[in-house]
Formats: C-alpha cells, structure tokens, sequence
C-alpha cells in the first residue's frame, strides 16, 4: 500500500538563513561590520536602492545531484510491518555570490573575505544549522564547495538584468526525504493445509504446515543464500537476500532445523509445528584449529 505523506519542508529558505548567519559571524570577526546579506537577483533596479555594503547570494540553479543520486530503497519494520522509504532526493544548488559596496577596493576586500570563509567551510557548521532551522525544516547537513559558474556571466548578468561584475559561485548539495512510503502487511510465516490420506484406514485426515522466518547474523543483517534443512523430513530451502524463507509440507511436531550460511556460520534449533515464525541467529564460524 502507498501512502504519502508529505511533511511541512522549509530546507532551502533555512539554507538561505544559515548562509547570512555564517557570512555575518565570520565577517564580523574580522571589522566587516554592518555588511547585509541578501538573496535578490542582482539587477540594476535592484543594486540602485542599496545604502549598506552588501554580499548578495542569488539562487539561480537548482537541479538533482545525479552522481550522487541512490538508487536503493531503506525498508525498517514496524508493528509487523515492513515500510520501504525511496531514495531520498539529492539536490545541487548554485548561488551566484557578489559583494557591493561604493569603492572598489572596499568591494574586492569584502569579496576577498567572504571568499575565504566559503572556500573554508565545506560543510555548514552544524551549530549554525540547528539553530537556525524552523520545526518543519528538513535541512539536516549542507555540504558546499567554490566551483566554476554553470554558465558564461556575461550572459548570466544580462539575463538577470545587471551590469557585469565579479563574482563566485558557491555549490550547496542538500538532501530532500520523500513523503511517500510503501507500507507491506505482516508477513505469512505459518500456514495449516488439511488433506485426507485415502489410502490410510478410515480416511485420515492429515495436516501439513508451512514454516517460514529470517537468518541474520550477530550484527542483525540479513543472511542470504544460507542453506535451511529440516533433515529427518528431507526438506530444504535457501534464504533470499533479505535473509527469508519458506518451507512447505511440513507435517506437525517437532523437528530440528539446521540453517547454514555460506562463510560457515551456522545454528541448530528445534521449532515446534505449528507455531510461530522461526527466527535464526547465526553465530560466527569457529576458526579452525591447525594441526601438524
């Protein structure tokens, strides 16, 4: 069954906060003081009403992080149920960043700085994050990185509307979780078929179960391809690579099951049919003793 349920997501309006928080602390340390920190396309109307030396960090690409991109979903259980979570969405934003000041060589100084400071921190600091992320963000790490514009500026600035001027781009990777899940209902581990033996005397009716369970190892991941024998029945199976399996026509009583995994480790257990789902452990396999 799907179900979405997409949470309340602020993670790119908090990226923007973390980034004036950072520019601002780490400028001030160093005299750069009263410097805004803004995030409006860089247009002429736009650079004429500035009164204030200003860094300005426009957003103008947005697109997914393919090389970074997963391509497995993470499943859990819960209640008896197993919930698979897609891959979450991995994001690549591009912030074209430039400084405005009235003199030039206030405006290279400023430039310079928040260069330094980007070009320094390849992750957001997490204290910066957390406290500047609302409830409903989703922002948990930003990873960045000073590269080489997407694009020519000079088709950038008259795309935007502006004079030519000199900047920098920044690359921010960010990670948006789906809201949609695939929920799977408790799994059929047992199951009873009832059938009359007419060859026996008075037409006995005969019950055969089905067992199933998992095979994990110590650290609880799953076991595949582990062989899982019930040997006075002469039945087998082998577990598929979320470390499950299934065993039919098992008459009721009790048996002993051997489950062996192919680097050796292996477990012996007696499971009582009917009954439960069977869950094995197995231990690690025993070093062998040399001889001679």
């Amino acid at each position: 069954m799907l179900v979405v349920d997409v949470p309340l997501n602020t993670a790119i309006a908090d990226l923007d906060e973390a980034l004036r928080v950072l520019l601002r602390r780490e400028l001030g340390r160093h005299g750069f003081k009263g410097v805004e920190i803004a995030f409006d396309a860089p247009s002429k109307d736009w650079s004429g009403k500035l009164t204030a030396p200003t860094v300005d960090l426009f957003l103008y690409d947005l697109r997914e992080a393919t090389e970074r991109a997963e391509a497995s979903p993470t499943e859990r259980r819960e209640s008896g149920q197993t919930i698979t979570v897609p891959p979450p969405l991995r994001l690549e934003l591009t912030y074209a960043v430039s400084a405005w000041t009235k003199a030039v060589e206030d405006e290279h100084r400023l430039l310079t700085q928040v260069l330094a400071i980007l070009f320094s921190y390849r992750r957001i600091p997490e204290d910066v994050i957390a406290g500047n992320a609302s409830g409903a963000s989703a922002l948990r790490e930003a990873q960045t990185s000073v590269g080489r514009p997407r694009e020519e500026k000079a088709d950038f600035w008259t795309s935007v509307g502006g004079e030519y001027k000199a900047s920098i781009d920044l690359v921010v990777h960010v990670t948006i979780e789906s809201g949609a899940t695939f929920v799977r209902g408790p799994e059929v581990r047992t199951q009873t078929m009832r059938f009359t033996d007419t060859e026996a005397p008075q037409r006995t009716l005969v019950e055969l179960q089905r067992i199933g369970g998992t095979v994990r190892d110590a650290d609880g991941a799953p076991v595949a391809r582990a062989w899982v024998v019930l040997p006075a029945s002469g039945l087998w199976t082998a577990t598929d690579r979320e470390g499950r399996f299934r065993i039919s026509r098992v008459r009721p009583g009790e048996h002993e099951l051997v489950v062996r995994a192919v680097s050796g480790a292996e477990a012996t257990m007696t499971v009582d049919v009917p009954g439960a789902g069977v869950d094995v452990v197995l231990a690690p396999p025993r070093p062998r003793r040399r001889t001679g």
